[in-house]
């Protein structure tokens, strides 16, 4: 029997090729020494762009940017050493948000590594980067000879996708990346397992949406993660049961919706958490049940009413809240069992219900919570902004305030994407994720929404978006302080603001925008905030930085009162307990 022989080709080339195949049309990095072959071969190929970022870490959250919209994994690079361990964060966000990615690290030649030396490095730069990676990847693996690569680069890819999405880190020594390989690029994507649903609830399921007096659906960050959002919102729109979102699934449905019904958790509208009070049945699709969703007060979440719970990760049900009816598997199918059983029925309308959560918004407005506030009302702002920005593919979010703000207030269209850091929480994020969804939508404005203090780590990016002409829509929410730790101070430290406002300060980002090349403008009285969003879009194409002064007593309301049931919440109701978390 004749073996089947391949051409040769260098390491690196197989790896542009590979990843070309699989759908990869950007890659994010810093140019470093260990990742010079690679980058060579991505520029030769010529089939994928390579964006040079200006730290690392921007790196990072633009590849979460990309596989946020497109579903395929981000890639982004990284030199050894410091190159890698900057990647850290952005790896993080990744794993905890269940998003795809690939993150490719160069490593010192073999021959310059320590092995089992009982020394801490030999190479320079050499770190042990697969060992910090292990707990925030899927899998992290070290490539020992360049015959590894296809099979390690095809795990990767599925393992990324699979179950609940995730990255993937491959670490390759320079000596590897320019080494011959006689290997076939794949003709093919790569696709996810998806595994079975357990449908043994799935009757029960049924009936119990069909007989509930008050039902919700709890719509998490799953549905993204497994790109299923047109599915559920066709399953929606059969059951006709009100839908409220977790801080990860904002977009769940059209603002406008008549099911719609808004955030809930620590800083979730008001009415919404109320709905979840009055409620005699949940069914919860794609979310862990986290403490920012459901308050400290687990056992008045779950209350007497039925819960079940829709998850591909086994340990996230009846983790937190316990005496969930469980449904294993995959979102896709899910749906796919559920909606031909569901083809011959008629779900009730429910309009008391309806009225009911309809009049505690009316009731509660989202506008109403920050009355007496001096100058721009936040709030209002976000109604402001999500008129003008008609236009926009997504809002990309910050983490602060400003994020629980954008998240109570804004009002998406279908299509439309609201795309923050959440389990991470990382401040920084928005401004690189932004650009990854930007470079993934070519020529459709983002809205970028951040806080002064979010923008300062990692404005050097500013440049990378007037380098590729990117049409970033940026607001900086400037309150001059870390508004969110400022007001946890304000609860449980007498109003000691070290480090969140004493000690703190932030620039003029308008002036910096223009020293960077960006048209800017500031605002700070809210009789000229429509004719600064009309400046804001002025030419759709371009950049714009838009500074929205905010007054630096102003708080994110509601919040639930730590340690009260979720229905409790700030400023009317106080907290009984100090927050761990």
């Amino acid at each position: 029997m004749q073996c089947k022989r391949f051409e040769a080709m260098k390491t690196a080339d197989y790896i542009a090729d590979f990843l070309y195949s699989q759908g990869v049309r950007h890659v994010f990095l810093v140019i470093g020494g260990m990742i010079a072959h690679l980058v060579d071969s991505l520029n030769t190929k010529g089939k994928i762009q390579t964006i040079n970022v200006n730290h690392e870490q921007a790196a990072a959250f633009a590849a979460e940017g990309v596989a946020r919209v497109t579903g395929v994994p981000g890639i982004a690079l990284a030199t050894s050493g410091p190159g890698a361990t900057n990647l850290l964060t952005g790896i993080g966000s990744c794993y905890f948000d269940s998003q795809p990615a690939i993150f490719i690290t160069g490593q010192v030649n073999t021959n310059e590594q320590k092995g089992d030396k009982q020394i801490r490095q030999l190479g320079f730069q050499e770190t042990n980067i697969i060992d910090m990676v292990t707990p925030i990847t899927k899998a992290a693996w070290e490539v020992k000879y360049p015959e590894e690569i296809p099979q390690l680069l095809k795990k990767a890819f599925v393992l990324s996708l699979s179950g609940r999405p995730g990255p993937v880190l491959l670490d390759v020594p320079m000596d590897i990346q320019r080494e011959n390989i006689s290997a076939k690029v794949p003709q093919k994507k790569y696709k996810a397992k998806i595994e079975k649903i357990n449908h043994k609830a799935i009757n029960d399921l049924i009936t119990d949406l069909k007989l509930a007096q008050r039902p919700l659906i709890l719509a998490g960050g799953g549905i993204r993660s497994a790109r299923v959002i047109s599915e559920f919102m066709n399953f929606i729109e059969k059951i006709k049961i009100p839908v409220v979102n977790s801080l990860m699934m904002v977009e769940a449905l059209p603002y406008n919706h008549p099911l719609r019904v808004g955030m809930i958790g620590t800083y979730g509208n008001r009415w919404a958490n109320l709905a979840i009070g009055l409620s005699d049945l949940i069914l919860v699709i794609g979310s862990r049940l986290d403490i920012r969703q459901t308050g400290a007060d687990t056992s008045a979440f779950k209350g007497s009413r039925k819960i079940y719970q829709l998850d591909c990760d086994e340990g996230e049900v009846n983790n937190r809240v316990t005496g969930c009816v469980p449904i294993m598997g995959h979102l896709r199918s899910f749906f796919r069992e559920i909606m031909p059983k569901l083809s011959d029925l008629n779900f009730p309308d429910r309009p008391d219900w309806l009225a009911e959560i309809s009049k505690l918004r009316s009731t509660w407005p989202d506008t109403a919570e920050l009355n007496g506030t001096s100058g721009i009302n936040p709030n209002e702002l976000m109604h402001s902004l999500s008129a003008k920005s008609k236009k926009a593919v997504a809002f990309v979010v910050d983490v602060g305030n400003h994020q629980m703000w954008a998240a109570q207030s804004l009002e998406l269209s279908l299509g439309q994407n609201f795309i923050t850091s959440g389990g991470m929480g990382a401040m920084g994020y928005a401004l690189p994720a932004g650009i990854g969804v930007a470079m993934a939508n070519p020529g459709q404005p983002v809205v970028i929404i951040t806080g002064d203090g979010g923008l300062q780590m990692n404005i050097q990016e500013l440049e990378t978006v007037v380098r590729n002409n990117l049409p970033l829509k940026i607001i900086v929410l400037n309150n001059q302080s870390y508004g969110m730790i400022r007001q946890f101070q304000k609860s449980y430290f007498d109003e000691r603001y070290y480090s969140a406002d004493w000690g703190y300060s932030a620039p003029d980002f308008a002036s910096i925008a223009r020293a960077y090349g960006i048209s800017s403008q500031t605002v700070d009285n809210s009789d000229d905030v429509c004719t600064a969003l009309e400046e804001l879009w002025m030419d759709p194409k371009l950049p714009f930085l838009l500074q929205v002064m905010i007054d630096k007593d102003t708080n994110a309301y509601p919040k639930i009162a730590f340690g009260l049931p979720m229905t409790e919440m700030e400023p009317i109701a106080k907290p009984i307990d100090i927050e761990g978390t």
